[in-house]
């Protein structure tokens, strides 16, 4: 009872007072009438009170998100399913669910009444022009009776997450380097690889071929010994994401910083389809993506890039220096300092192919302006080392300017051959 008194709604405690009032003033006034008005009044939510209070049966909830990732501005599908699992119907029951600011308002339902083991689900739709991981949950279910008049408020403690990822788009199939061996789409060779093709001879296991007998080394051991099968090759390629916000300009989704991180959220999808063992390098350093769904845990990663405070790219150059390996480089840059672009060019050698997608932040409010000159002194140092250099300006698609990553650079300058890429 104590709990249902605490709950009266406004209604409720109108109801309340009014029925005091009435009390006060039939005995005043000797009506008997009112005092009979007045205790009704005053009975009917201390009654609703007692039954909101004993209510006994429980309820059960699930969520389901679909889908779990979804792009900015895409909308996901968010299904409650609440079951009563007792033998007692319930009453008029009012469900909300928690939702960040972000993805709108919360959504809130009435159900009349859940029979004894009854299902009912409840499908809203959210949707974020920001990227982010966002809670969802956890649900709270109101319990009211018929007249509005007491209302107990019981929560779940099970909640989601909705990762909304940064926009890809489809981008074409371009010949990024030499190194790409047969013909069709076969994969390279000459980058790195899983593991060493290992000829030697094994003990013979059950279920081997018997074709790949190698009966010399079987002559040999006393034993039958097979061929061991050639072990996958896979290239291997860097992304680089300048995320300073000082190499950045304007705001929101528009803003520089968010045209880049779609950029290579785009090409690294693309090139993880492509068979390309991929790692992501920031400003700040390498970060961590699992080989198993690499284009989920770099979309799940560029969900949650912010920008740093970072004024170089020493540690970003640093990393991709350090892993080594790399056939392919392609680096998403805003604003460079001179220093910083000869460093990162020197990065490309030998059979290293390199390729800047270069956001011309320096003319980012003015999409038609002809490159600026701080674009055009990039780019001519960075196609001297021999990389592929496209410009990416405001309002631009990196699907229309990602065939530019074909055309080759100019030569690496004298004196900056191979050895150029180990200082």
């Amino acid at each position: 009872m104590k709990a249902g008194l605490g709950a009266l709604t406004a209604r409720g405690r109108s109801f309340v007072a009014s029925g005091i009032a009435a009390l006060l003033c039939a005995v005043l006034l000797g009506e008997h009438d009112l005092l009979r008005i007045g205790i009704l009044i005053l009975t009917l939510p201390l009654l609703a009170a007692m039954v909101v209070a004993r209510t006994r049966y429980r309820l059960s909830c699930a969520r389901r998100l679909e889908p779990q990732r979804a792009e900015v501005g895409v909308e996901a599908t968010v299904t409650l399913r609440l079951e009563n699992v007792t033998r007692l119907p319930t009453g008029l029951l009012l469900v909300e669910d928690t939702v960040p600011y972000a993805l709108g308002a919360r959504p809130r339902f009435v159900l009349d009444r859940v029979e004894p083991q009854g299902i009912r689900e409840i499908d809203y739709r959210v949707r974020s022009d920001l990227r982010g991981r966002f809670p969802i949950g956890p649900l709270s279910v109101r319990i009211t009776d018929p007249f509005g008049l007491v209302e107990l408020a019981r929560g779940f403690t099970i909640s989601d997450t909705l990762v909304v990822t940064p926009q890809v788009v489809p981008l074409p199939h371009v010949r990024l380097s030499g190194e790409w061996t047969g013909g069709g789409d076969s994969r390279s060779r000459s980058v790195a690889a899983a593991g060493d093709d290992d000829v030697a001879p094994r003990e013979y296991r059950q279920g081997d071929d018997l074709r790949r007998v190698h009966w010399r080394s079987t002559a040999r051991h006393g034993e039958l010994m097979v061929r061991r099968e050639e072990q996958q090759w896979q290239s291997r390629g860097a992304l680089l994401l300048d995320t300073r916000r000082m190499a950045h300009r304007g705001e929101g989704p528009r803003s520089s910083f968010e045209v880049a991180v779609s950029a290579a959220a785009s090409i690294g999808v693309h090139l993880a389809r492509e068979g390309l063992g991929l790692r992501l390098v920031t400003d700040q350093g390498a970060e961590h993506l699992t080989e198993m769904g690499l284009s989920h845990s770099l979309l799940d990663t560029l969900a949650v890039v912010r920008q740093s405070q970072t004024r170089s790219l020493d540690y970003g150059v640093t990393a991709l220096r350090q892993g080594g390996g790399d056939g392919l480089i392609v680096a998403v840059l805003g604003s460079l300092r001179a220093e910083e672009v000869t460093a990162l060019a020197r990065l490309r050698h030998g059979s290293v192919t390199g390729v800047a997608v270069v956001l011309d932040t320096a003319v980012w409010e003015h999409p038609d302006a002809p490159p600026s000159e701080e674009y055009e002194q990039v780019r001519t140092v960075l196609a001297g080392y021999g990389w592929r250099v496209a410009r990416l300006r405001s309002g631009g698609s990196i699907a229309a300017v990602w065939p530019e990553a074909a055309r080759r650079g100019g030569r690496t300058p004298i004196g900056n051959t191979a050895g150029g890429g180990g200082e």
